[in-house]
């Protein structure tokens, strides 16, 4: 079995708990109109690799990981190849390694036993909630998001801990409708241990730029503190 890996980075401080090594997969069904990694959709260029070189490539830097760092797969979006990973995260725990998945949740399905067995092998998930409501989130992404809220209940009856990440656009996800009704949506998930909330930023607008695409935010200021502030207080913000 073979993954298709956009990048890799050893020494990722933001994926998850402690210093991890941090796995891009090619490929993904969301199309944000934010998104930093374009470069990671369908067509661009990617190496083909299997879990276990990934996995002796990942345990090189081992000893910087500490008691709570390991190995995060991210994307692009890695649930899209949920075999692969669902290898790579069961030979990581083979070897004593902590594994975390950051995921959209585009193509989960409830059906699926491999996604069942992924996420059996992941220690976290770092589930990005766009927005609460559909349509907005289907303006977003290019799709709505009723998959992505069963699969954070899924999880809840799993009892995978998650970590909720929501980035705060100005005018498009930051009204206090919708982020009172994520945060009542949130309050339902027993096993979510942390909330970020993460500013919107345009560093990803050239990337768009010299792939041909258009950047449909361009002038979108980033959220001052005082908004970060108060849509941290609306999602119940913690950890």
């Amino acid at each position: 079995m073979t993954g298709r890996i956009h990048s890799y980075e050893t020494f990722g401080a933001a994926d998850g708990p402690g210093v991890r090594f941090v796995v891009f997969m090619h490929d993904c069904p969301f199309r944000c109109r934010y998104c930093h990694n374009p470069d990671t959709w369908a067509g661009g260029r990617w190496t083909e690799a299997e879990p276990q070189d990934v996995l002796a490539r990942a345990l090189r830097y081992r000893a910087y990981w500490g008691e709570e760092g390991g190995i995060t797969v991210s994307g692009g979006e890695p649930m899209a190849q949920a075999e692969f990973v669902a290898e790579l995260f069961e030979r990581a725990h083979g070897e004593g390694v902590n594994t975390c998945l950051d995921t959209a949740a585009g193509p989960f399905d409830p059906a699926s036993r491999v996604q069942a067995r992924l996420f059996a092998a992941c220690d976290t998930v770092l589930l990005d909630l766009k927005h609460i409501d559909s349509a907005a989130h289907r303006a977003l992404t290019g799709a709505g998001n009723a998959n992505v809220l069963a699969c954070a209940r899924c999880l809840a009856d799993l009892g995978v801990r998650v970590w909720i990440r929501h980035v705060l656009v100005p005018g498009v996800t930051d009204s206090e409708d919708d982020l009172r009704r994520l945060g009542d949506f949130i309050s339902t998930l027993p096993n979510v241990e942390r909330v970020d909330v993460l500013p919107y930023h345009s560093m990803g607008e050239e990337k768009w730029r010299m792939l041909g695409l258009e950047y449909t935010l361009g002038g979108v200021r980033p959220p001052s503190e005082d908004e970060l502030a108060r849509a941290r207080e609306m999602l119940g913000a913690r950890g």
